[in-house]
């Protein structure tokens, strides 16, 4: 079983390399290069993926009845995870945008 900092340092790793593609996405659409911006996204939403997963192992640790330490670096890694959702959101409306207006 690993140890919630290594959780919390693999979540932040996997949703920060989501959160970038998503931007670099957003910059390929920008350029015209919509189907370089969608594997971008599908690379980032498979990387959000493992993230989830990573996360999913802390859920099962506290549904064991297991101790989670709760720390700033799990406040990290949860607030890291969310605005990769949230940039995933928002680089399907800007690659969306870019496409309208080509």
């Amino acid at each position: 079983m690993k140890h919630s900092d290594q959780i919390s340092f693999e979540m932040i790793a996997k949703n920060g390399a989501a959160r970038s593609l998503f931007l670099e996405a957003i910059q390929e659409a920008k350029k015209g290069k919509f189907k370089e911006a969608a594997i971008l996204m599908e690379d980032g939403e498979a990387m959000l993926v493992e993230g989830h997963e990573v996360h999913g192992e802390l859920i099962t640790q506290v549904a064991r009845g297991e101790s989670v330490k709760m720390d700033l670096l799990l406040v990290h890694a949860e607030d890291q995870m969310m605005a990769a959702e949230m940039f995933k959101l928002l680089a399907r409306e800007f690659i969306e945008l870019y496409d309208r207006i080509k």
